[in-house]
C-alpha cells in the first residue's frame, strides 16, 4: 500500500492540428488592409442639385492622394510664362499630346489637379476642336441649364474656347484638340487672360511653341 494517496496524472495539452501549406505552395503572407480614402470630388458635370449622369463614359478609378499638380510629362522645351504673356502670377505648364489625345490629357490633367487639392469650382476646360463630351451631353439640355451651371461655378466646367460668355477661373486648361492656327492663335491668348494662377496647354509642343512665339 502507497503511503501517499496516489495523485492523478497531469497530462501535457496537446495542440490542435495546424494549416499546413499544401506541398509546392507557400503559405500567403497577411497584407494589411488599406484605410479609408480621402473622399472622391464630385464627378464632374453632375452638380449637387442634379441628377443627371456626368460626362459620358467608364468612371473614373478611385483617386489616392497626389503630391503636386500635373507636371511637365516629358524633356520637350516648356515655354516661358513671361514671353507667352500670361497674367501677372499665373504659370504656364505643357502637356505634349497629338489633337486627337488631347482632350483625354486635358482630362487627366483634371485629374491630377483635383487629386492634388484644387477645388472643381477652380478648373476651366476649354477645347479649340470638336466639342468636350461633358459639354455636349449638357448642351442637349438646352444652353439655358448649361451656362446656369457655368454661373453656379460649383464643378469643372467645359467650353468651346470661342465661348465668350465663359469667365476666368484660377486654372485653365486648352485642349488643342483641332482647329486652324488661326482659331488656336486666337484661343491662347484668351486663356492666358482667363487663367488666374495656372495654365495648362494640351497639345503639340512645336505648334504651341510657334503660336505662342508668334503672339510674344
Amino acid at each position: 500500500m502507497p503511503l501517499f494517496p496516489e495523485e492523478p496524472q497531469i497530462h501535457e495539452s496537446v495542440p490542435g492540428p495546424r494549416a499546413t501549406p499544401a506541398a509546392g505552395r507557400t503559405a500567403p503572407t497577411p497584407r494589411p488592409v488599406p484605410g479609408p480614402g480621402p473622399r472622391p470630388a464630385p464627378p464632374r458635370g453632375a452638380p449637387a442639385s442634379s441628377v443627371r449622369p456626368g460626362k459620358p463614359g467608364p468612371a473614373a478609378p478611385p483617386r489616392g492622394p497626389v503630391a503636386a499638380p500635373p507636371a511637365q510629362r516629358t524633356s520637350s522645351p516648356q515655354p516661358s510664362a513671361g514671353k507667352a504673356g500670361t497674367a501677372a502670377g499665373a504659370q504656364l505648364q505643357l502637356i505634349p499630346a497629338p489633337a486627337d489625345g488631347a482632350i483625354d490629357a486635358a482630362d487627366e490633367a483634371v485629374d491630377l489637379l483635383l487629386d492634388s487639392g484644387r477645388a472643381p469650382s477652380d478648373i476651366l476646360v476649354l477645347t479649340t476642336g470638336e466639342t468636350h463630351p461633358w459639354a455636349a451631353h449638357e448642351l442637349s439640355f438646352g444652353e439655358a441649364s448649361y451656362w446656369a451651371q457655368h454661373d453656379a461655378a460649383d464643378d469643372v466646367f467645359y467650353a468651346d474656347a470661342g465661348a465668350g460668355r465663359a469667365t476666368g477661373r484660377p486654372v485653365v486648361v486648352v485642349a488643342l484638340n483641332g482647329g486652324t492656327d488661326e482659331v488656336t492663335a486666337q484661343a491662347l491668348p484668351a486663356a492666358m487672360a482667363r487663367a488666374g494662377t495656372l495654365l495648362i496647354v494640351c497639345g503639340d509642343p512645336q505648334r504651341i511653341n510657334t503660336i505662342l512665339g508668334t503672339h510674344a
